[in-house]
């Protein structure tokens, strides 16, 4: 899912590589077929992180794997991008846009086709988070590119850009749901790899060389750090799913002190770094603990708990991968169909109205999504939750977006990275509690069910919180 964090490129001068590769007053050369290749990859990385949880199903049945360990092929590679991002935006600018674009993507197409050929749950655990150092990798890349070739009419294009995501968000459900149907959960990472070989050969020969623009290094401690914390929390998490393991067993206990001390040294390397990778000022400031927490309520709803709704199809209804699938391209279109409304709307309204509205409504999809078939048919009714969250995410989520730019919107790259790191934080830790408790429950369907209305009813409870969110009116 968004979660795609901003790497800080939208805001590099792009006229020293385009004079470089083009005679002055001539406009570079292919710029919508490059344009069209970047979004291409951009596609398929947001393609990716919902075919996945499409196969999940398929994916714990084949390999016989318990079901809290097949939801790290989702939560792995949400925290693979979370990594991949920062330190790809650095590079990019360092080592020059097309080069790590391109490295990306041949990382990815390995990654991708060893996924493919996994024996065992473990092997595609960590085939897919490489995978997802190359998917996390495209964005800033690709940004950047888009950035060099379209000069002053780069917000426009930018503006374009972005629209790929939820057209990848609607595509990618189906896709898996007939890969799955009609060929087998391998043959998704297949079809990753086919694809990705086709946009490195095409980057290769229409993507220009970019020259280096900087020698600021990422903050490669500070990332790391934070991925470890995050990273020991998960396995802690887990472990529980086990039912011979604990609160009290050392896999839960050691994991989750790993868990904070390195977040500890997180906060402490943070706090002395000339230029981290996330300003502590940005954790401290007014208004921003209330929109963080949002943040992460947020992406546990719609990024976590939204990727196992083809899971709660098929395990309490009996719904095949394909029909389960289309569930998530419902949910989509009803994001598409409204947010950009939302964006119109929120200059006379402000920002609180449109988060309160949004999450209201997301918390009576994901009841109606509790309820089953207790009112309507099982299908439609999940169809109708489905959509109803969406366009609840259709409403909230530009107004989430532009509440923390608004505090500072000198630092919007490192703010966009923040509001990133909770969205994701929040979908990896609703994915790994969740998954635990299924892998405890005798009736999975059922206890998903509880986890939705819970997620709903703590939804509705941040909603009086709203109001101290920062609030701005007129033009932007």
């Amino acid at each position: 899912m968004r979660l795609l964090r901003g790497s800080g490129d939208e805001g590099a001068t792009p006229t020293r590589t385009l004079h470089a590769a083009t005679p002055a007053g001539r406009r570079p050369p292919r710029r919508v077929l490059v344009f069209a290749i970047v979004g291409f990859a951009l596609f398929i990385a947001t393609v990716d992180t919902t075919i996945v949880a499409t196969a999940l199903a398929a994916i714990q049945h084949d390999l016989d794997a318990p079901i809290n360990w097949s939801g790290w092929t989702i939560t792995i590679y949400a925290l693979g991008q979370l990594v991949a991002m920062p330190l790809s935006g650095k590079l990019s600018d360092q080592y020059g846009r097309k080069k790590v674009f391109l490295t990306s993507a041949v990382v990815f197409v390995v990654a991708a086709f060893c996924c493919s050929l996994a024996p065992n749950i473990q092997t595609l655990i960590a085939f897919r988070a490489v995978q997802a150092l190359g998917g996390g990798a495209f964005m800033p890349s690709a940004t950047g590119i888009v950035v060099d070739q379209f000069g002053r009419e780069r917000d426009r294009a930018l503006g374009l850009f972005a629209s790929i995501l939820p057209i990848g968000s609607a595509t990618g459900p189906i896709i898996g749901g007939l890969v799955v149907t009609y060929w087998s959960w391998r043959g998704v990472f297949v079809v990753d790899a086919a694809l990705g070989a086709l946009l490195i050969v095409l980057g290769l020969i229409f993507i220009p060389r970019s020259e280096p623009r900087t020698t600021a290094r990422p903050d490669v401690p500070g990332i790391l750090l934070l991925a470890l914390s995050i990273l020991a929390a998960m396995y802690g998490v887990t472990s529980l799913g086990d039912v011979h393991r604990g609160v009290l067993s050392p896999h839960f206990l050691v994991a989750e002190a790993v868990a904070v001390l390195a977040g500890a040294l997180f906060v402490w390397h943070t706090r002395r770094a000339a230029a981290p990778f996330i300003p502590m000022v940005l954790l401290r400031g007014k208004g921003f603990g209330v929109t963080n927490v949002i943040n992460l309520l947020y992406g546990a709803a719609t990024l976590g708990l939204v990727a196992l709704i083809p899971l709660y199809a098929n395990r309490r209804f009996g719904i095949q991968v394909l029909e389960a699938g289309i569930l998530l391209t419902v949910q989509a279109v009803g994001t598409i169909c409204v947010a950009g409304l939302a964006v119109l709307v929120i200059r006379r309204t402000g920002y609180r109205k449109p988060i309160f509205t949004g999450l209201l409504v997301i918390a009576v999809g994901l009841l109606v999504l509790s309820l089953g078939a207790t009112v309507l048919p099982p299908y439609l009714c999940l169809a109708l939750a489905a959509g109803v969250i969406g366009i609840g995410q259709g409403v909230a989520v530009p107004a989430t977006n532009n509440a923390s730019l608004q505090l500072a919107p000198d630092q919007a790259a490192a703010i966009a990275g923040l509001r990133g790191l909770f969205r994701q934080s929040g979908s990896i830790i609703a994915v790994s509690v969740t998954t635990a408790i299924l892998a405890r429950s005798d009736e999975p369907g059922l206890a998903l069910a509880y986890v939705f209305a819970a997620v709903a009813v703590t939804l509705a409870g941040i909603l009086p919180f709203v109001r101290l969110v920062p609030e701005y009116r007129g033009r932007w």
